[in-house]
């Protein structure tokens, strides 16, 4: 892969959102002569965009001094002596593998998530789940709109028991504004009033006279008639009570 060094310069400091950036410690493996090597640890200014990982020497530092592009790799972590340890390495055989030290267990984990992550290879798998789950939702939506709408008007479900056929509610006649017991029934006839409650007779010496029968007969079924009757019973009871509470009697 050729990179144009100056654009990815540029890229490294400008002000394009950054995913993850901090200070790790970059082992180096030096060599020496006659066969001796030794190992170091540097400290570094590291920033993650997208799949580019930039280090740069100091946090202030202007141009990066390396560059780490995360595909085709694995991010885990290793034993080493140092601890927090964690490296990055490649599926080329013969690839340079970087190791890399955290300054604590914390920053370890989000390195290794946030450099797990930045692959294009991770971002298709995401992309392709994203997908599924809109297709989904999507037929799901479809088979809604095709299954036809419950009817609610005058009709109800058992509560008790939602697989018994609904119940027609029956409507209720209306006479001069008011609700009556006049509706048809099955049989053609019509269905009766309900029992009118027992009539209080008069007390014994009481100055009120005893009620009449009351005027509404079964085939009469207005309720403005019926509660202008009751209106009457209630008065005459009021009546009553006012003349015992003026001979003292309770």
């Amino acid at each position: 892969m050729k990179l144009n060094e100056r654009s990815v310069a540029h890229y490294a400091t400008c002000d394009s959102p950054t995913d993850h950036a901090g200070f790790l410690r970059k082992r180096v493996e030096r060599h020496h002569h006659h066969g001796h090597h030794g190992t170091s640890y540097q400290r570094r200014w590291f920033v993650l965009k997208g799949n580019l990982l930039f280090y740069f020497e100091e946090r202030e530092s202007r141009e990066p001094m390396g560059l780490v592009v995360l595909e085709g790799c694995t991010v885990e972590l290793c034993e080493a002596a140092e601890e927090f340890a964690f490296a990055i390495r490649f599926d080329d055989a013969g690839a340079k593998a970087y190791v890399l030290v955290a300054d604590g267990q914390a920053a370890m984990e989000a390195w290794v998530k946030a450099l797990s992550r930045a692959s294009f290879d991770y971002m298709r798998l995401v992309v392709r789940e994203l997908e599924k789950q809109l297709e989904e939702a999507c037929t799901s939506l479809a088979a809604c709109r095709k299954s036809p709408r419950r009817s609610s008007s005058g009709r109800r479900r058992h509560l008790s028991n939602p697989a018994l056929p609904p119940v027609q509610e029956k409507q209720h006649v209306l006479e001069n504004g008011y609700s009556t017991w006049g509706s048809p029934d099955r049989e053609g006839g019509h269905t009766k009033p309900p029992p009118l409650p027992p009539r209080r007779r008069s007390a014994a010496g009481s100055s009120v006279p005893a009620l009449q029968e009351s005027p509404v007969s079964p085939e009469t079924t207005c309720f403005a008639k019926l509660h202008h009757w009751y209106g009457q019973e209630i008065a005459a009871l009021r009546q009553e009570w006012q003349e015992r509470q003026k001979r003292g009697h309770p």
